[in-house]
């Protein structure tokens, strides 16, 4: 069973810099891993993602702010956030998503809440 567990968010003023972990249990070598966030009232979406050839993917909203890595003899997601803004406050869910050849299953963390105060 995959386990993922998230850690580093917090509150941070405006145009500071929060690191967020996440603690994958078992290998995530050959899997797509990444973030998603939701903020309050809102759908859940996509912030990064990084697939096992170290592709990556930000949504439009975080590009050039947020950098996404992993680290694979780890077993860690990181997501770098810099200069953050008040709508960038949500909770953080990272996320692994394993392919079954026939699909997709997707396992989640419990989210990580991150507040930038204005």
């Amino acid at each position: 069973q995959v386990q993922l567990v998230e850690s580093g968010g917090g509150l941070v003023q405006a145009g500071g810099s929060l690191r967020l972990s996440c603690a994958v249990s078992g290998s995530m070598r050959i899997n797509n891993v990444g973030w998603y966030r939701q903020a309050p009232g809102k759908q859940r979406e996509l912030a990064a993602s990084i697939t096992s050839s170290e592709s990556i993917t930000y949504a439009d909203s975080v590009k050039g702010r947020f950098t996404i890595s992993r680290d694979n003899a780890s077993n860690m997601v990181y997501l770098q956030m810099n200069s953050l803004k008040p709508e960038d406050t949500a909770v953080y869910f990272c996320y692994l998503a394993l392919n079954l050849g026939s699909g997709w299953r997707y396992y989640w963390g419990q989210g990580t809440q991150v507040t930038v105060s204005s």
